[in-house]
């Protein structure tokens, strides 16, 4: 067996399937995205090869520069909230009574879809009736806001519910890092006076540094991605106040009709996505990451 298992045609006809997977799911349609981005096409009829018209006007269309700088707001947030999530995981892998139970909590929001948290967000920050501004009522405030109808706040009140949303994933990730932190360390930390600040500090951050790079790169480059929450929550507005790089796209290729257009706007997604993983892997890289 252990010589079959050896022979590179076996493993090339076991590896096989799932490459043919990726190729059709992930390096086909990123090929045809940029494809059609030298198209003019409405999805429908024949499509007219216009070259880099559309990566032209890409380039100069302030909404879509507006919507990357909504995005990357989004990332910055995102990575800033990694800190919570961190300052959580402590606390629970500290063996906290109700632990257990708190863990389950965070996990709540992992079980519900997309359109369902959108929904909730929209009741809590409905202007009239909804939990945010009742809470700003009863501390004395009197000129509540209207949240996702103010182009000043509307896109920072979506950051809530979205890091609220991704607490329980990264959470998990932490703990459970943090918890193949061994113990001999810890006990031999305790006995030399150490205190639960330092041993959080000087043991525990260090030794999951490389579980904390790779939760950088993935909340950057989902934030650089998300959609679905900002399109159900104000597709975008009030008169694009809220509008990212995917919703963007979405409302040039499929309400628009503008396929064409839609596609250069995901291969510059694609793009800016694969330079700022380029970054991080460079900026985080370290020879003395230590990993379990």
């Amino acid at each position: 067996m252990k010589n079959v298992m050896s022979n590179k045609y076996v493993i090339a006809l076991y590896t096989l399937p799932a490459l043919l997977l990726i190729l059709a799911l992930i390096y086909i349609p990123i090929v045809l995205s940029g494809y059609y981005g030298f198209m003019q096409w409405d999805g429908i009829g024949e499509m007219t090869f216009i070259g880099f018209d559309n990566y032209i006007t890409l380039v100069q269309d302030k909404m879509f520069w507006t919507s990357t700088y909504h995005s990357f707001l989004l990332a910055i947030f995102s990575t800033a909230s990694l800190l919570l999530y961190l300052a959580i995981s402590l606390v629970l892998a500290s063996k906290i009574k109700g632990a257990d139970l708190l863990r389950k909590i965070y996990l709540i929001p992992m079980l519900l879809s997309s359109v369902a948290i959108a929904q909730l967000w929209m009741k809590i920050f409905d202007p009239t009736n909804g939990m945010a501004n009742k809470l700003l009522e009863m501390f004395g405030v009197e000129n509540t806001p209207i949240w996702l109808a103010d182009p000043d706040i509307a896109l920072y009140a979506i950051f809530i519910p979205i890091i609220w949303q991704f607490a329980g994933f990264y959470i998990l990730i932490y703990y459970a890092a943090l918890k193949n932190v061994p113990d001999e360390i810890i006990e031999a930390a305790k006995i030399d006076g150490a205190s639960s600040l330092q041993i959080a500090y000087k043991i525990k951050l260090p030794l999951i540094s490389g579980v904390f790079k790779v939760t950088i790169m993935l909340a950057v480059v989902g934030s650089l991605k998300y959609f679905d929450l900002i399109y159900v929550m104000t597709g975008g507005g009030p008169n694009g106040a809220s509008e990212v790089m995917a919703s963007y796209m979405y409302k040039e290729a499929f309400k628009l009709n503008n396929f064409g257009y839609g596609s250069a706007i995901g291969f510059g997604l694609l793009v800016i996505a694969l330079i700022m993983t380029f970054l991080i892997s460079k900026l985080t890289k370290s020879k003395d990451d230590v990993q379990f």
